[in-house]
């Protein structure tokens, strides 16, 4: 196998992998870098349809990329809305991704409870994520849950939940903690501090 050989087989492996991603961010850079790829490969064979058609591609893609990292940056792309903890619709959301929820919040079980808030992150028509609270007095409220959709999670819906919607302010919150333990936390590229095994946040 020459080359070229292994870089037209490694050029469509890599678009089919990007085409599993959950990811949507993550998807269209894998399919950016496999499109140029294999612009490179039909490019040295000559076959020039293929070559125009990756470069479309790659274009089409980096378009989109550009939009999605102005809209992560943007708090107008999300909305976050209160909800009941009873709503159907929230239920609805819960059980769609209680694998996931299983996952990644171990501890975290529905019910009603007068110390929690609840609100669904909203992007456009689309739901982002969950946010659950409790209110443990002094000013301070614990994450119980902060779930967000794998097609979002290239998006920081985080950094505008704890950083700009003026939620907690709202309710008059002047602390925030996570939850004991929890998988996977990315709290530090949002300005908490760990302590131990959870993460702070003061608000000003």
């Amino acid at each position: 196998m020459t080359w070229v050989d292994a870089l037209g087989w490694f050029g469509s492996a890599l678009l089919v992998f990007s085409l599993l991603q959950a990811r949507i961010l993550r998807l269209r850079v894998l399919n950016t870098v496999a499109c140029v790829i294999l612009v490179v490969f039909n490019a040295v064979l000559g076959v020039w349809p293929m070559v125009a058609m990756n470069v479309v591609l790659a274009g089409i893609n980096l378009w989109f990329i550009v939009r999605m990292l102005r809209d992560r940056g943007d708090e107008r792309a999300f909305a976050v809305v209160p909800v009941r903890e009873d709503d159907g619709y929230l239920l609805h959301v819960l059980h769609l991704w209680s694998g996931d929820l299983a996952r990644f919040f171990p501890a975290f079980t529905a019910g009603t409870d007068p110390s929690r808030s609840t609100w669904l992150v909203q992007h456009g028509d689309e739901t982002a994520g969950v946010i659950v609270v409790r209110d443990v007095g002094d000013g301070t409220a614990e994450v119980e849950l902060d779930y967000v959709t794998p097609r979002f999670r290239d998006f920081a819906p985080g950094e505008f939940v704890f950083r700009r919607s003026g939620l907690f302010h709202e309710l008059g919150v002047r602390r925030v903690l996570t939850a004991p333990g929890m998988v996977a936390p990315y709290y530090d590229r949002l300005g908490f501090t760990r302590e131990g095994d959870r993460f702070r946040l003061d608000l000003g």
